[in-house]
C-alpha cells in the first residue's frame, strides 16, 4: 500500500459522459498505484504535474479569449490523457465530451460553453483532491 492507496471504486455506470459515477472518486488512488507501480515518490510528481496542467489547460479552455476549435481539440485530448494517467475518470470523460464537440463539424456548438463548465468544474474537484492528499 502507498500512501494514496484507497479501495477500489464502483465500476463507470454505462453511458455516462461525464459527470460523477456512483462511488467513484475524484481520483482513483489504486489505477494511479498501479500506474506507477506503487512508487510513492512518483505518484506525488505525477499529482503534482497533472495539477499544474490541468489548471492551466482549464484556463485555456474556458477563457474569455476562445481558442479556435482545433486548439481546443488537442489541448482537451492532452487533459484526456493525464487524466487517465492519474484515474481522473471524470475529467477524462469532461475532455473528451469537449475534444469530440470540437473536432465535430460544427465546432461552434451550442454544447460547448455547458461541456467547457463541466470541465471546469472536473478539474475544480481533482485539483480539491490532490490538495488533500497534500495535506
Amino acid at each position: 500500500m502507498t500512501p494514496f492507496s484507497a479501495p477500489r471504486h464502483q465500476k463507470n455506470a454505462p453511458g455516462a459522459l461525464f459527470g460523477r459515477q456512483p462511488g467513484e472518486p475524484a481520483i482513483d488512488l489504486v489505477h494511479l498505484a498501479r500506474q506507477t507501480m506503487s512508487d510513492a515518490a512518483l505518484e506525488i510528481e505525477l499529482l503534482a504535474l497533472f495539477d499544474r496542467q490541468s489548471a492551466k489547460i482549464a484556463a485555456q479552455l474556458t477563457g474569455a479569449e476562445p481558442c479556435a476549435p482545433a486548439a481546443r481539440a488537442e489541448l482537451a485530448h492532452r487533459l484526456r490523457g493525464s487524466a487517465l494517467a492519474i484515474g481522473a475518470g471524470r475529467v477524462a470523460r469532461a475532455a473528451r465530451a469537449c475534444e469530440e464537440l470540437s473536432s465535430a463539424e460544427t465546432a461552434t456548438n451550442a454544447a460547448w460553453p455547458e461541456a467547457a463548465r463541466e470541465l471546469a468544474a472536473a478539474v475544480a474537484e481533482a485539483r480539491a483532491a490532490i490538495a488533500a492528499l497534500r495535506g
